[in-house]
């Protein structure tokens, strides 16, 4: 499979991927370098994906929205400073409220993700994944993140966002490329992204890479898979430390992908350590 092509679940032997210590030299008051994102060699070494490229217009709704983003965004963390008494431990989880589909092979994961960040909107359940994975153009290899144009006016490269902005007009979804190794901005960046949908009633869908080494999804094994989620929602309570997502793989018969017994259909997971999943791919918000 590709690694171009990223929503199928692939069991892959734990090679490579492993990180390398830098020797301890210069200065003795020098700052020590962060330790790198576990499993970001991995992805340096293993994508074949290409550069990839925003039309214009895709860029200047990215801008647009990130700017309404960082508002919603500061806003809440004002709100936050300000309430006394504020705790995680309430677990206020702000929600869009997507509808939970089991993908129906092991390698529709993307339609089925595609069909349930629609119906966080329009609240619409049970649609078709053989007609969304005919729209993603979705093959054996999975859905792609980038690099393929699907059945829609003017297609950017970019099948999950060409086709929620298809299916959902007027929803100007942008897709989000992240770094193998996220760094702090990327990380706010996504929080102010599930704030601001969330609150607008909308889910992302997330493209995570999990490989040898690296964080995982709940319940997904310590191999190399490619897999689409929907983000669904946030926890006000931290400012958007935490959120939801919904996994297609929750459900689906051990039949279908040996690992699934153990997958939830609803989890949820610090937000930075998502956002260190998706790297390599991103998210279309």
């Amino acid at each position: 499979m590709s690694a171009a092509r990223t929503g199928r679940w692939l069991a892959l032997t734990a090679v490579g991927g492993v990180l390398v210590a830098l020797s301890a030299t210069g200065p003795a008051n020098a700052k020590a370098a962060p330790p790198p994102t576990p499993g970001a060699s991995y992805k340096a070494a293993h994508d074949t994906l290409g550069p990839q490229r925003l039309t214009q217009d895709q860029r200047e709704l990215a801008s647009a929205k990130r700017a309404r983003a960082a508002r919603s965004y500061e806003d809440l963390t004002t709100r936050r400073a300000s309430a006394p008494g504020s705790s995680s431990s309430q677990a206020g989880y702000v929600l869009s409220g997507g509808i939970h589909q089991s993908q129906q092979t092991s390698y529709w994961c993307g339609p089925a993700a595609f069909v349930i960040t629609q119906s966080a909107h329009d609240e619409v359940g049970g649609r078709s994944q053989q007609e969304a994975a005919t729209l993603l153009k979705t093959d054996s290899g999975g859905t792609a993140w980038y690099g393929i144009n699907i059945n829609v006016p003017d297609p950017t490269g970019y099948p999950m966002a060409d086709a929620l902005n298809q299916r959902l007009p007027g929803a100007g979804y942008a897709p989000q490329a992240l770094p193998y190794e996220p760094t702090a901005s990327d990380k706010t960046a996504f929080k102010q992204s599930i704030v601001h949908n969330t609150d607008n009633d909308w889910a992302i869908a997330g493209n995570a890479w999990e490989v040898p080494g690296g964080p995982h999804l709940a319940g997904h094994p310590n191999i190399e898979i490619f897999h689409w989620v929907s983000i669904d929602g946030y926890n006000s309570d931290t400012a958007a430390e935490q959120v939801n997502y919904l996994d297609p793989v929750g459900g689906v018969s051990t039949s279908v992908i040996p690992w699934a017994a153990g997958v939830p259909k609803s989890a949820r997971i610090s937000a930075d350590t998502l956002t260190t999943i998706m790297g390599g791919r991103g998210y279309v918000w």
